[in-house]
């Protein structure tokens, strides 16, 4: 028994901020930014919410795959900005959709989420404790980040991705996950729920830039242009597969610099590696379903294609899977 993607769905932040109008209030340029990381417009929330955009790309994932949300048995929602910690943001989406019978609880992994949930999503479908399983990655990142610091603010945007699994028999493969908390503070970001943030709330001179996203940009480009290879090799080696039977490599969407070195050290053709992180920049734990749910609704994918999944990001954490992609 595997998991079989039957769905996808996905929603952006209503709001689009061009390279143009970040060049407004911060020292850049759209020739700056579009040339160190490919992006040229982010979707930034403004009455949007982590559960909101979560629920909207859930419901279009619903429609997709032609089932009831009560027969959903699990929701998975992989998100580093939830806007509550209690409840899970996964709980406010069954509540949304009316997904009465999931078993509903958060996943926190960084940009490496996504691969991250639907690796655990899978487990349960194999272990035959459910029938369709839901796995969303939905990020309010507009809010953690520090719009002083042009150097990460020109990076991120607000969107979430969901697909719908169903247990079925085609071909199981086994993931590849990995953990190195010794580099955690390459890139870190506080939580604004501890003891210090309401004093600092109500004194803003005090106020502590580690309660915004920071990254050292050197460190994490060279972790993941030597670990994103590294694990996709250890994962085709793992499922005796070889990298010319795989249809597409989807990559977290961080900087288009990245995913070209990536193919380049797999000696892999660019057309392989789809990016559409120019329309939505780095969306962490979403980038992955929100590219998915493009090709699917471009009908770029077809049946029995392999497809490999890899995340990275804050942990520092990165992981691939296999997908054979069989959408009914």
């Amino acid at each position: 028994m595997t998991g079989t993607i039957i769905g996808t769905g996905a929603c952006a932040a209503s709001h689009v901020m061009e390279n143009d109008d970040l060049a407004q209030f911060v020292d850049t340029s759209d020739a700056w930014i579009t040339e160190r990381t490919g992006i040229k417009r982010r979707h930034i929330a403004e009455n949007e919410t982590v559960s909101s955009l979560a629920v909207c790309a859930a419901k279009r994932a619903l429609l997709d795959a032609e089932i009831l949300a009560d027969e959903i048995g699990l929701i998975i929602v992989s998100t580093m900005t939830p806007e509550s910690i209690m409840p899970s943001t996964a709980c406010l989406v069954q509540a949304a959709i009316g997904a009465s019978n999931a078993l509903c609880f958060d996943l926190n992994a960084a940009c490496s989420g996504f691969v991250s949930a639907f690796v655990t999503a899978r487990t349960y479908l194999e272990s035959k404790i459910v029938r369709y399983a839901l796995v969303i990655g939905s990020e309010v990142l507009s809010n953690v980040v520090d719009w002083q610091d042009r150097g990460s603010c020109i990076l991120f945007g607000d969107g979430a991705g969901a697909v719908i699994l169903e247990a079925s028999k085609n071909d199981s493969w086994v993931p590849v996950l990995h953990a190195d908390g010794r580099q955690s503070q390459a890139l870190t970001l506080k939580s604004r729920h501890d003891a210090n943030w309401l004093f600092e709330k109500e004194h803003p001179d005090l106020f502590k830039r580690d309660y915004f996203i920071s990254m050292d940009g050197r460190a994490i480009f060279q972790f993941a242009v030597r670990k994103v290879p590294e694990v996709i090799d250890e994962l085709l080696e793992k499922n005796n597969l070889k990298k010319e039977e795989i249809a597409y490599y989807l990559l977290h969407q961080a900087n288009r610099r990245i995913v070209e070195a990536v193919a380049k050290r797999m000696d892999q053709p660019i057309e392989k590696f789809p990016m559409n992180l120019d329309e939505y920049g780095n969306t962490s734990s979403a980038s992955i379903p929100i590219l998915l749910d493009e090709m699917n609704q471009k009908k770029l994918l077809h049946d029995g294609d392999k497809i490999i999944i890899a995340g990275f990001g804050g942990g520092l954490t990165w992981g691939a899977d296999v997908i054979t992609w069989r959408k009914k």
